[in-house]
């Protein structure tokens, strides 16, 4: 009787290391492709906010007719910053002060301590900040409490009888 052997390679598998060496370059190929396919649209995340362009944007509040001398309203509007996945959170306000006919003062809804929205107490004519007592006065200068900073002034123009407040990222300390 004669003995078929099967060649015997150095690794002791019996497969040829040709065949071998192919199918693990096959199977790194297949895992990093996979590897890429996954990880592409991970890293497009992470470095695309840094990207894209955040530019100040002029918002339109409303017609100046709305606002009358001495009063202090919140206007709403789109967030400067916002994404277009971010649906109710891009609304964010300000507060608007119409200081004569053709004069006007926006301030951040954000207090400049730890940037907690304020409210405007018009029978006190003060701006309030409920997290750590913050207080401003009308002209958003500090009052009272722990904030260092007045609070933060947009620029308001009014254009063709709008009027529209300019806005960009806010500096909180």
């Amino acid at each position: 009787m004669t003995d078929t052997a099967t060649p015997v390679t150095v690794d002791g598998s019996g497969a040829p290391p040709a065949r071998r060496r192919f199918l693990a370059w096959v199977s790194l190929g297949l895992a990093s492709l996979a590897a890429a396919a996954v990880g592409v649209p991970v890293i497009g995340l992470l470095v695309a906010p840094l990207a894209r362009p955040v530019g100040d944007r002029w918002h339109p509040v409303g017609p100046a007719s709305r606002f009358r001398i001495g009063e202090t309203v919140k206007v709403t509007f789109a967030d400067t910053q916002s994404t277009p996945w971010s649906g109710r959170t891009a609304a964010t306000a300000a507060w608007l002060r119409r200081v004569s006919d053709t004069e006007f003062t926006a301030f951040s809804l954000n207090c400049t301590h730890l940037g907690c929205p304020v409210r405007w107490v018009a029978g006190a004519k003060l701006f309030m900040c409920p997290c750590h007592g913050g207080v401003f006065y009308e002209d958003g200068a500090v009052a009272a409490g722990p904030p260092q900073r007045a609070l933060t002034r947009y620029p308001v123009r009014v254009s063709q009888g709008t009027v529209q407040i300019q806005t960009s990222g806010l500096p909180i300390t």
